[in-house]
């Protein structure tokens, strides 16, 4: 297949340089590095680190404490705290720059990674970024730009009708209609958003057209439920949960939310519901939610999490996952659950108890500890 690019492998007597490697597994990183460094010096490439920077978004989520977050890669000239930016649909001022180590850096060059804090709204991965001479000119740009992606958006939404529920789909097949599902997707960053509504758009058929009613980072919440409900449809989370008031709501509603880590089973639904093949399904129900009030550090155990039980009863050995702005940052299981000083069971709700996480530390007060079991659903 490179061969059909003109690419060949030295291996075969061509100039392309192949190196085999996995970044899984820790294997041939620091090989393709030093490839690197040699190509680029046989090529010359070096960049200007003057004039104002270019680059390129890798990535970006919403911070609830920092507001939205760009990682992005300077390609040409040297980036500033204080520079106003542009990247894509999102303006602003560069209000803090953080490195790879976590790091607040004043200032990126060429081929240097950073966090990018001051933008005015979540970029999409892919986009470019620009130095701009002034904040002025870079809202009028930023605006601008979302202007004209708010109406292809429209456009694209313009198939946007009656949709029917996943399980639905195949019996509307069978009748000789053309079925629409209609989707409202969440994801925990834009590179998720972006992977999942590519894959889910491959998955079209004659028969069934997908409608993406509304795409977005971040948790989901009770807006991305009335939307769902207004037009019938199914709403996909991944990476990332409803609240407690969005749950309710979308059992009051009858809204289905869908939720997935792994891509491969989000994909593997949708392809069933087109064959009628879908597997048994569960939901995930909550039972027991607590809010992290205060963090202990204590010798031997590391971070302890004084919680409040808000809602049901957390017990020791269930599943448990830790959110932090409505994202899944971490699954796992309880490793000691306190009373003051003694060991128990289970905490009910109104009650407080102190919490420790197996391999987890990186806790926050605020921060939420789901405990949840999966019962399967009976299909009528």
């Amino acid at each position: 297949q490179l061969a059909e690019y003109e690419l060949v492998p030295e291996a075969w007597g061509g100039d392309t340089i192949v190196v085999e490697m996995s970044a899984q597994q820790n294997l041939g990183i620091d090989d393709l590095l030093e490839q690197l460094t040699v190509v680029a010096e046989l090529e010359e490439l070096t960049a200007n680190p003057t004039g104002r920077a270019k680059g390129v978004v890798l990535e970006a989520n919403l911070d609830v404490g920092r507001g939205p977050v760009a990682t992005v890669l300077v390609d040409k000239g040297t980036l500033k705290v204080g520079d106003p930016i542009v990247a894509g649909a999102a303006w602003g001022k560069v209000r803090a720059l953080i490195n790879e180590r976590g790091e607040q850096v004043k200032e990126a060059g060429p081929s240097t990674p950073v966090q990018v804090l001051g933008l005015s709204s979540v970029p999409q991965a892919g986009d470019e970024f620009r130095s701009a001479p002034d904040e002025k000119t870079a809202r009028v740009v930023g605006e601008s730009r979302g202007h004209t992606r708010r109406v292809l958006n429209q456009r694209g939404d313009a198939r946007v009708q009656t949709g029917v529920k996943l399980e639905d789909i195949f019996s509307q097949i069978q009748s000789g209609e053309v079925a629409t599902l209609n989707l409202v997707i969440k994801a925990d960053v834009q590179g998720s958003l972006e992977a999942v509504t590519e894959s889910l758009r491959k998955l079209e058929r004659d028969e069934v057209k997908v409608a993406f009613v509304h795409r977005g980072v971040g948790g989901i919440t009770e807006n991305d439920i009335t939307l769902a409900a207004t037009t019938n449809a199914t709403l996909i989370g991944f990476n990332v949960r409803p609240d407690r008031k969005s749950r309710d709501l979308a059992e009051s509603e009858k809204v289905e939310i869908r939720t997935y880590e792994i891509i491969y089973k989000l994909l593997e639904d949708m392809e069933r519901a087109m064959l009628g093949m879908l597997a048994p399904e569960f939901e995930e129900v909550v039972t027991g939610e607590a809010e992290v009030r205060e963090i202990f550090r204590v010798p031997k155990l590391g971070a302890i999490a004084g919680c409040f039980i808000r809602t049901g009863v957390i017990t020791r050995g269930t599943k448990v996952r830790f959110l932090r702005d409505g994202t899944i940052i971490w699954k796992g299981s309880i490793q000691s659950l306190r009373r003051f000083k003694d060991d128990v069971r289970e905490v009910r709700e109104g009650f407080e108890c102190g919490i420790g996480l197996s391999d987890f530390q990186d806790l926050k007060p605020g921060d939420l500890i789901e405990t949840f079991e999966e019962r399967e659903i009976a299909r009528v």
